[in-house]
């Protein structure tokens, strides 16, 4: 084993993130098809894992589990950034191919303040329009104001801070509040 292999394991120590590095009990790694193999300390093998966040929202880098295809966790990983960077990397590529929730950054206008109504939103991924159908589904979540906006068709935009947003947007999401 070598350091540049992303399956050996990392030994205890400090990292750059300021959380302490164990020993791991399982070596992760991508098979031939893309998909990610564990193999834990006994030799047992769990082809195509999945890392399923346990709070995706109020803390994504925390609690990460990693699932086999029969459902059962295969692996629990209290802090990504205690993970050796090429793990992290693995982990993080396979969570960004999986998971979709645009971040608003701006509310550019809507057009109504009755619903259901358009959306004409920035987000991280892009300009976009969705269809909101109720005040309902526009959910709190936390206490640092932050906010979940479900559409017409299921898919959930994030708005990380609705207090950190610009005017324009504030005024127009406190109609719907």
């Amino acid at each position: 084993m070598t350091k540049s292999d992303p399956t050996t394991p990392t030994q205890a120590g400090a990292s750059d993130t300021g959380f302490v590095l164990a020993t791991l009990a399982w070596t992760l790694q991508r098979d031939p098809f893309g998909k990610l193999v564990l193999t834990n300390s006994q030799g047992e093998r769990f082809e195509g894992v999945a890392p399923v966040r346990a709070f995706p929202v109020q803390s994504p880098q925390d609690g990460i589990a990693l699932v086999g295809t029969d459902g059962k966790e295969a692996a629990w990983i209290a802090h990504l950034a205690a993970l050796p960077s090429a793990y992290r990397n693995l982990i993080e590529e396979e969570l960004a191919g999986r998971e979709f929730m645009p971040v608003i950054q701006h509310i550019a206008s809507v057009t109504s303040f009755s619903t259901p109504c358009t959306w004409t939103v920035a987000t991280d991924r892009g300009d976009t329009q969705f269809v909101l159908r109720g005040d309902e589904d526009i959910r709190r979540i936390g206490t640092d104001g932050a906010l979940l906006v479900a559409d017409i068709h299921g898919i959930q935009y994030l708005i990380r801070n609705q207090y950190a947003l610009d005017a324009t947007s504030k005024k127009i999401l406190d109609r719907f509040l």
